[in-house]
């Protein structure tokens, strides 16, 4: 019996340590070919100068990516974390089963049908165009479900005796909310911001639909002008005859990638150093 364990116990080692190789090999290749085209396309003109047809640089694409996520950002954070909010502190009731049954709906939903959405809305019925205030809302619509249910759980985990403390010494409830709970979550909230700054970097089809693209720097107008961004790089220009248009495609992954990699490692730190407290 002990034979037959041992040889169970090895044979189950193995079959996950192949599954583990089938999972990391292709993120390791995938990482290891985006990288090295990457840097190897990385040069001061790059940084420096616009996109030129498929040639050039890709300053206005980092620009763009810039304006949109940060837009997206500004929009977003006060109405997830708001939302979270309520759900955490008065969401026990019908509303707010509803409040997350459709956030979960929308959290699903495929961002390319958000992306046609807007450009239904903004851009064709309100006339807006391809422009930064089209994507940076529909950003916004995207990231809001995961901001509200990061914040609520965030909430949630602040002990209700920190609450009961707060009553005590008579504050009123907003005092309560907005000076010792959400201090006390500001770690979950902050995480929850970063991972939806991740995914708006990140996002390639709503923005075809809303943003358009431009090989300009943004001229400052949110509305009727469209603007470049990384991720139209990666889509776009890879799929061109020439090496020069590969090369871009490949540096805006590789700058993608390394923008989202600093945003991992900050929610990482942050949540260790909850951990540690």
């Amino acid at each position: 019996m002990a034979l037959r364990r041992a040889i169970i116990s090895h044979i189950g080692w193995i079959a996950c340590g192949l599954g583990l190789l089938l999972v990391i090999g292709p993120l390791l290749d995938i990482v290891g070919v985006v990288a090295f085209n990457g840097i190897s396309a990385f040069s001061l003109e790059l940084f420096t100068t616009t996109t030129n047809g498929t040639a050039g640089g890709l300053l206005n694409a980092i620009e763009g990516t810039l304006v949109i996520s940060a837009g997206g950002m500004l929009i977003a954070v006060p109405i997830g974390v708001g939302a979270g909010i309520y759900l955490a502190e008065y969401g026990s009731n019908k509303l707010g089963n509803i409040i997350r049954f459709l956030s979960d709906v929308l959290t699903g939903t495929p961002s390319i049908v958000l992306g046609y959405f807007s450009y239904i809305v903004f851009v064709t019925t309100l006339g807006w165009d391809f422009s930064v205030l089209a994507a940076a809302i529909t950003i916004a619509i995207l990231i809001v479900p995961y901001l509200a249910r990061i914040t609520e759980l965030a909430l949630r985990q602040v002990p209700n005796t920190m609450r009961e403390a707060g009553f005590a010494l008579g504050a009123s409830e907003p005092a309560v909310v907005f000076k010792i709970v959400l201090p006390g979550a500001t770690s979950g909230v902050v995480t929850g911001a970063l991972l939806a700054l991740a995914i708006s970097v990140g996002e390639t089809a709503p923005l075809i639909y809303t943003a358009g693209w431009s090989n300009y720097l943004w001229n400052g107008k949110l509305t009727n002008a469209p603007i470049g961004y990384l991720t139209y790089v990666i889509w776009t220009f890879i799929d061109q005859p020439d090496a020069r248009s590969h090369a871009l495609a490949f540096a805006a992954a590789f700058l993608v990638m390394l923008v989202v990699l600093a945003i991992n490692i900050g929610v990482r730190l942050i949540i260790r150093r909850t951990k540690l407290t």
